[in-house]
């Protein structure tokens, strides 16, 4: 490798806000889809029930197959939502396989030309979503996204080679906040849009045509305004090779790549069942509505906004973790013994912090392990981890839920977190050199002074 050298602050500034811009576009437009699911798996239900030969068709099947050996009855206006789960299992498995691989080519290849790629398949993910008048196509769509989808990993990437060890932790919040912000905004965009019908074959097709718009846009603005964070080894003319802008890691690794991985994973793994059981346990509890759920969501994003804007920024990424995992638990016992809205949104408060600092903190914590050539493939690593819990984690524990009941999932998922907590309490240690109880002074990231 050639000479390693740091990134100045005024390059830094430059990256970080393509990378801000781009990650919004993406996100605003990944979360379009959110709140369509139902209607739009209704519609395909509509269009394909009559004939049992369709994807479709058999995939209902298995589902009902699945919903009917429970004891308890399953009411059949979760048909939608267990279709949805399904696929969105499908989607994070799909994540799962590839992000290693995304992440070994950008090391390889450079961040730039991996993410450039990874773009095109983001295109061609929400053009099929365009075009699908059928299920089959709809459901081609998503394996193409969740194959290609390296778009948040690689930015992680990107935000490891332009930060020193310092600003870590502020570099990586926020990607967390493009996460908050995006989330707050791109359901309601594309629910506004699903009720402008331009195609009578597609009724969706304006807000998969505008979330294709917005790809696009981003990919053209990537081509031309992100540079190349991570330059491979190449010959000049001389026969000398050179590097560019890259970061060195200044100490020696603290938690290892396995131990970072299996806590990523064990904590989705439950989170992610929670997160999919939620509907049904408030519709079971509360009668909940679709307007009831959006408000608990909303009241969720809008706390984890704030706390990641106003606090996790500030904290270590060690004891982001800690606090949310914490909370977590706390949460999931107060969900096995709710019986009131009060309690609901008490643990709603909880986790929302949980949202806005472990994922954030794990990924800070699994960037500093992480040498300047193999940064793509831990993050990638990482992520397939958490995708995997995500694929796993609502089938498990909805099972459990309609098996053994409210109480004992959600006590058994308690647990789960109280593991997890032995893990990030007991086992994760601050990487060397940093101060765990540091508190960085607040900066704008996008504001901060060159030099």
């Amino acid at each position: 490798m050639g000479a390693q050298s740091p990134v100045s602050p005024a390059r830094r500034n430059q990256v970080l806000k393509v990378l801000f811009i781009s990650l919004l576009l993406d996100l605003i437009s990944f979360t379009f889809i959110l709140p369509l699911f139902p209607k739009l798996l209704e519609f395909y239900r509509n269009l394909e029930v009559q004939s049992s030969n369709t994807v479709l068709s058999r995939i209902l099947s298995g589902l009902n197959a699945y919903k009917n050996s429970f004891s308890k009855p399953i009411n059949d206006r979760y048909d939608i939502v267990l279709l949805g789960g399904a696929l969105g299992s499908i989607f994070s498995f799909c994540q799962a396989l590839a992000s290693p691989v995304i992440g070994t080519l950008s090391d390889r290849y450079g961040r730039r030309t991996a993410l450039l790629w990874s773009m095109a398949g983001n295109i061609a993910s929400v053009a099929l979503w365009c075009a699908a008048v059928d299920f089959r196509t709809f459901l081609a769509s998503r394996i193409v996204g969740g194959l290609s989808e390296g778009n948040v990993q690689i930015a992680l990437a990107i935000a490891t080679d332009i930060s020193s060890d310092a600003d870590r932790g502020k570099t990586m919040a926020l990607v967390g906040a493009c996460f908050s912000i995006a989330f707050t905004f791109g359901p309601a965009l594309g629910a506004a849009l699903a009720n402008v019908t331009t195609v009578a074959a597609n009724p969706f097709a304006t807000a998969a045509g505008f979330s294709l718009f917005l790809i696009v846009t981003e990919t053209v603005y990537l081509y031309f305004a992100l540079p190349e964070t991570h330059l491979v080894d190449k010959p000049t003319a001389n026969g000398t090779t050179h590097t560019e802008m890259v970061v060195p890691v200044k100490h020696t690794r603290t938690n290892s790549h396995s131990l970072l991985n299996l806590t990523h994973f064990a904590f989705i793994l439950f989170f992610s069942g929670m997160e999919f059981s939620l509907p049904f346990m408030t519709y079971d509890l509360f009668a909940f509505e679709a307007k009831d759920s959006g408000k608990l969501l909303g009241f969720i994003g809008l706390v984890a906004s704030l706390f990641q804007g106003g606090v996790v920024r500030r904290m270590h990424p060690l004891r982001a973790v800690q606090t949310g995992v914490a909370s977590a638990a706390v949460a999931f016992f107060i969900l096995s013994r709710l019986s009131t809205q009060k309690e609901l949104y008490a643990a709603a408060f909880l986790l929302a912090i949980t949202s806005s600092t472990v994922v954030t903190g794990l990924n800070s914590l699994s960037s500093f392990e992480a040498g300047s050539n193999e940064r793509g493939e831990k993050l990638g690593n990482h992520r397939s981890f958490g995708q995997a819990g995500r694929a796993l984690g609502p089938l498990l524990f909805c099972t459990l839920y309609w098996w053994a009941g409210r109480d004992t999932a959600y006590l058994t998922g308690a647990a789960g977190m109280v593991g997890v907590c032995g893990l990030v309490f007991g086992q994760l240690q601050a990487p060397k050199g940093l101060d765990v109880k540091k508190v960085e002074k607040p900066a704008d990231l996008l504001a901060e002074k060159a030099g």
